[in-house]
């Protein structure tokens, strides 16, 4: 995939959060958006992050998703360095169960805001990412809907190996 095609940022500060992250950039390939994984830490490569995340938008960069376990502190610095979305994802930890990320997320302070999915919501963070793609491009905007429907269908048939 070419540079020019890439239009998701998928960071982490560890590699530890990458089985979990996975899975937004499996939502992203079904959807055909490119996207870039990449380990930058808020703490430990706080020169490298800054830079990845001031430049992103020149980049051609639409939106970052940002996993965070712990202090939780990459998607809110993320923000702090970009005008583009950033979703957060609270990573589950060893101490607190994730509690301790979400809640360090969705505390962001007013002008810097961040959206945040369920502790571990790689999945719907990628599934956000190509619902705020979709707003300016209708063959993602298509295969959305229909990602959609069939999710619907797919639903609705459980109902016939029901008997009760």
């Amino acid at each position: 995939m070419s540079v020019a095609e890439i239009k998701v940022g998928i960071i982490m500060g560890s590699d530890s959060d990458l089985p979990v992250m996975e899975d937004a950039g499996k939502i992203l390939k079904e959807f055909g958006i490119g996207y870039e994984f990449k380990i930058l830490s808020a703490h430990r490569t706080p020169d490298q992050h800054a830079e990845y995340s001031k430049s992103a938008s020149s980049r051609g960069l639409k939106v970052i998703i940002a996993a965070a376990g712990g202090a939780a502190h990459l998607p809110g610095v993320t923000a702090a360095h970009t005008t583009i979305p950033i979703i957060g994802v609270p990573i589950k930890g060893k101490s607190l169960e994730g509690m301790d990320s979400l809640l360090s997320i969705v505390q962001m302070p007013a002008g810097v805001p961040v959206a945040t999915v369920a502790i571990n919501g790689a999945k719907n963070a990628g599934l956000l990412a190509v619902s705020i793609l979709a707003l300016s491009d209708e063959n993602i905007n298509t295969k959305l809907k229909n990602y959609k429907k069939k999710m619907e269908t797919d639903s609705i048939s459980k109902n016939d190996g029901i008997n009760y």
